[in-house]
């Protein structure tokens, strides 16, 4: 549902974003824009009002079973009204601190007479009533109080607007809880009399993590009926007599009901608004940010900023809407907008550490982030992807260990490997720069491979013992170094592998030879859990495909684990989590992690009998509904027909997954968001330019449009995609359902030139080139041969054997290059030129 304001924009004008490939229209994206998407049907995203990474995040709060992100729009009832919270995470629901609620009149005229506690006075609000925009939200609760909401940086602004009654005495109060009612210790509070200010504070648990941490709050009032009392309440009583409350934790556990309420004269125009500001550092920087932000209370204007940022950001990327119907517009730029809500910016608002550097949280976790959207994030917002980079490398400074996954200022849990890893040398490998300490960047990163904390349930890897002396993790390993879920043993071997791969692109492109020969032949480790006999059975029927992966003991003997169990269609009731696993893989199937070796799949085709085989084992894979989509290590198993050699099976595959399982409704994700995941992969695969993660390798399927204008914040060139015969295959675009048609890619040309391969690298971005793609009805060979295949550890199409002396400059990039992945601007800034390239060559 899209607001009336974004709905009823036109714009007075159109600029044309102009590429030799043809125009792109230029226009308000805003207007499409539906941040309910998902706030249904467990997408748990937030669906309020916030600011790109904005730390203030205001919505409504229900107490639906699907509330992580605040508000569901399932029915479900209204608890309150709170200015911080997470987007699309699995686990508890998050933050949802100090909810306010607001109250017409109190029976009686008595503030007894209006209750307190929050699942008392929850209740349901109007369906119909619901809007959301970039900036704003809105509802009317049952009782007829509408409220709005918009936000700041560090400051919710929300308007009460009460229904008329003579006897009307408003009264809003605030409660010292959060979503999950985790509230530890003392919670306190103090209201001016004078002023109705309510400032205070209280200490909380994170959602997914381990830790805890202090919120602070100032909420100021403003009303044109005159301000009549103020008080403090607990549990169901309130009293004005009191303006200073300390509330401990109940003694049975649940934090008991407490917090502050001010009340008005009845207003004439049925008006409050209230101003929160809120800090992890103290009562007074919470009212700083709020005096600053919002000095004056004026909702349309914060509102109007609100908006200009939102449409700042969303300018990178524009497509042509010709022959495409509202539906696929909202689909595509509302996943963009979803990968800017999460993570937070909380720069100035880290009271662990002493630093001048950005601080990022709410990486929800880098185990999901890695794989899409922040590698879409460094082509579109490459500059906020190295404040997060700088904030990840500082964590690790000043914490010992990177995170896998952080909120809240807490320690999230670790679920495979030590995928910041992956994030740090996806940026480093695609030249981001901006103040980036590379050198501590790799000393952090060889950290996660070289040394095991005591608690890798937190941080870093476990088994790092058993790895180095027998090159994977053993089922039942014995690890006395360190404590974790002794599990996972399979999807931790595969993703340890990748981690060291990834760490040995970024040692080869810094000239640390050893360390790269190395760790790229620990990347090689997945191996040694291939087991070339097993077979699999669905059904009690042969599945036809031999050879998976299966756990290992430490002295080389086999273990079992049946290959669908904890895959999507496994009925034993197997559960493959962090808290209670009966496997050897994390949320998934060894069916689907047999496709995890995204370095090598090359190797990975061989081994599993070769194009035809594997490209038969990924069809099974879909087409069974062994894989889900709405788990993010499904995303690249759509793509990988490439590395078979048919990327039109690419094409097909992803049609087949949008819209039927990502549609602009709010039940339209096929699971929790986490943090924009889902919005990266339907973003990246509507503008068909896939990312494999931590390389500099986009696969390429047939765009969702005629054209796609990406222009680069680095360099402020536009790099353009163009379907040439568009309109012959635009087949659905009166259906809602417009997929592309059913063309395929028969040919293309880059830069005027003809272009076999079937994938890009990074440079594609950053030096505006231009791609031409034409269309056939059925699969043809463009793409197909192996010189056309994306770049694998294994081939010596890479690097290995090539006569670098008889190559230019410009050769040797472009052959080279995608393989290390480090763009020649970036390489030349760091003193890597054109000799280095044999060197390097000797490793691979």
């Amino acid at each position: 549902m899209l607001s009336p304001f974004f709905l009823s924009l036109v714009l007075a004008s159109s600029r044309v974003l102009v590429g030799a490939a043809g125009p792109v229209e230029d226009y308000d994206v805003l207007q499409y824009i539906n941040p309910l998407i998902g706030s249904a049907n467990g997408g748990n995203v937030f669906a309020g009002a916030t600011l790109p990474y904005g730390m203030a995040k205001a919505v409504a709060d229900t107490d639906s079973e699907s509330n992580q992100g605040g508000f569901a729009y399932d029915g479900s009832n209204v608890t309150g009204f709170s200015s911080m919270h997470d987007s699309g995470t699995g686990g508890s629901p998050s933050l949802g601190n100090f909810p306010l609620f607001p109250y017409a009149k109190c029976r009686d005229d008595d503030v007894n007479g209006c209750v307190f506690p929050k699942k008392a006075r929850k209740t349901s609000y109007k369906h119909d009533s619901v809007k959301s925009s970039p900036g704003y939200f809105s509802l009317e609760i049952a009782s007829g109080v509408r409220v709005e909401m918009t936000a700041a940086h560090h400051t919710s602004l929300f308007q009460f607007h009460f229904p008329p009654g003579k006897d009307n005495s408003p009264l809003v109060l605030l409660d010292l809880s959060d979503l999950s009612d985790t509230r530890q210790d003392n919670g306190t509070i103090s209201i001016d009399q004078s002023t109705g200010r309510m400032t205070g504070s209280a200490k909380f648990l994170p959602s997914f993590g381990s830790g805890s941490y202090n919120l602070h709050f100032c909420a100021d009032f403003q009303s044109s009926g005159w301000l009549r009392d103020s008080g403090v309440f607990v549990n169901t009583r309130a009293s004005d007599d009191v303006h200073d409350l300390t509330i401990s934790r109940s003694i049975n556990g649940y934090p008991l009901p407490g917090g502050g309420f001010i009340r008005f004269q009845n207003p004439p125009n049925g008006l409050v608004q209230a101003r929160v500001g809120v800090s992890f550092i103290s009562p007074k920087q919470a009212c700083s940010h709020a005096e600053n932000e919002i000095p004056d209370f004026d909702f349309e204007s914060t509102k109007s900023a609100a908006i200009a940022q939102w449409t700042e950001k969303m300018k990178p990327v524009r497509v042509s809407r010709d022959g495409i119907n509202l539906s696929v517009l909202t689909n595509f730029y509302s996943g963009i907008y979803r990968t800017m809500v999460n993570p937070q910016n909380y720069t100035g608002e880290n009271p662990l550490w002493t630093s001048r550097e950005p601080y990022f949280d709410s990486f929800y976790c880098l185990w999901d982030s890695f794989r899409s959207q922040i590698p879409f994030l460094t082509i579109f917002d490459p500059y906020s992807v190295t404040q997060m980079i700088r904030s990840l490398i500082d964590t690790q400074r000043n914490l010992g260990w990177l995170p896998d996954c952080r909120m809240s200022l807490c320690k999230g849990f670790t679920q495979g490997g030590s995928n910041a890893d992956n994030v740090i040398v996806d940026a480093y490998v695609k030249g981001l720069d901006d103040g980036v300490d590379w050198e501590a960047g790799y000393a952090a990163v060889q950290k996660d491979a070289e040394e095991e904390p005591f608690d890798w349930s937190n941080e870093g890897r476990g088994g790092l013992k058993s790895w180095k002396e027998v090159h994977y993790i053993p089922v039942e390993d014995f690890d006395y170094e360190g404590f974790g879920t002794m599990t996972r043993s399979i999807s931790r071997t595969l993703e340890y592998s990748y981690n060291d791969y990834a760490i040995a692109q970024m040692a080869w492109a810094m000239n640390k030879t050893a360390d790269a020969q190395r760790y790229e032949n620990n990347s090689r480790a997945w191996r040694n859990l291939f087991k070339k006999d097993q077979t699999s059975f669905l059904n009690k029927k042969d599945t036809g495909f031999t050879g998976f992966f299966q756990p290992r003991y430490y002295n080389g003997t086999w273990g079992h684990q049946d290959p669908l169990m904890c895959s999507n269609i496994d009925v034993s009731g197997s559960i493959c989590s962090l808290q209670n696993t009966a496997g050897e893989t994390f949320e998934s199937s060894i069916w689907e992690y047999q496709f995890f070796v995204p370095h090598d799949m090359a190797a990975l085709v061989k081994l599993l009998g070769g194009p035809d085989r594997f490209v038969e084992r990924l069809d099974y894979l879909h087409d069974q509904q062994i894989t889900y989509i709405g788990n993010e290590p499904a995303f690249l198993t759509v793509f990988q027909y490439h590395y078979a050699g048919r990327p039109a099976k690419s094409t097909a595959r992803v049609r087949t997954y949008i819209p039927d399982y990502f549609s602009p409704t709010p039940a339209g994700l096929p699971g929790n968001d986490d943090s924009g995941a889902m919005g990266s992969f339907v973003a990246m695969s509507m503008m068909g330019l896939f990312p494999n993660p931590g390389q500099s390798v986009y696969l390429i399927t047939v765009p969702f449009f005629k054209s796609v204008s990406i222009k680069s914040p680095l360099t402020g060139k536009t790099a353009t995609i163009q379907v040439t015969n568009w309109d012959q295959f635009n087949t659905n675009n009166t259906s809602g359902n417009s997929t592309g048609g059913t063309g395929f890619i028969h040919s293309a040309y880059l830069n005027g030139k003809p272009y076999t391969r079937n994938w890009v690298d990074h440079d594609f971005f950053t030096e505006g080139k231009e791609l031409l793609l034409t269309l056939g009805a059925e699969e043809g060979s463009w793409g197909t041969a192996p010189a056309d295949l994306p770049p694998s550890l294994s081939e010596t199409s890479g690097v290995q054997g090539r006569d670098w002396s008889s190559m230019t400059q410009e050769t040797a990039d472009d052959e080279f290059i995608p393989v290390l992945g480090r763009g020649r601007r970036h390489l030349a800034k760091h003193g890597l030129h054109f000799e280095h390239h044999a060197k390097f060559a000797k490793g691979w």
